[in-house]
C-alpha cells in the first residue's frame, strides 16, 4: 500500500493528482456513515487544500471535497464569511507553514 505525501506546493491543475482519481466518483457522493469512508481517502491526499478551496469557492453542495462533507463546508462558510477566496486563503496558509518550518 502506498502512502501519498501531503504537498507543500500549490498546484492549480490539481485534479489529476488527487488521491480519489481513478475511484468510482459515486463513492464520494454518499450520505451518513459512508461519508467517513470517503473522507478517509482525503487524509493522505497531496492536493487536499486545492480540492477544498475549489469546493468552498464554488459553493459545491454535494459530496466529500477536501476532506469535508457538505455540512462541514457549510459550517465553515458560515463561520468565515470574511473570506472571499478560499484559494487565496488556503494557499497563503500553506506558504506560511512552509516558511515557519
Amino acid at each position: 500500500m502506498s502512502v501519498a505525501t501531503i504537498s507543500t506546493t500549490w498546484f492549480d491543475e490539481w485534479a489529476s493528482q488527487a488521491a480519489c482519481t481513478g475511484q468510482d466518483p459515486d463513492s464520494l457522493f454518499v450520505r451518513g456513515k459512508a461519508q467517513h469512508e470517503a473522507k478517509a481517502v482525503c487524509k493522505t491526499c497531496p492536493v487536499l487544500a486545492q480540492c477544498l478551496a475549489e469546493a468552498l469557492d464554488n459553493r459545491t453542495e454535494f459530496g466529500v471535497w477536501g476532506g469535508m462533507t457538505e455540512r462541514e463546508r457549510r459550517a465553515l462558510l458560515r463561520k468565515r464569511p470574511d473570506i472571499t477566496s478560499w484559494k487565496i486563503a488556503l494557499r497563503a496558509g500553506m506558504e506560511a507553514q512552509v516558511k515557519s518550518a
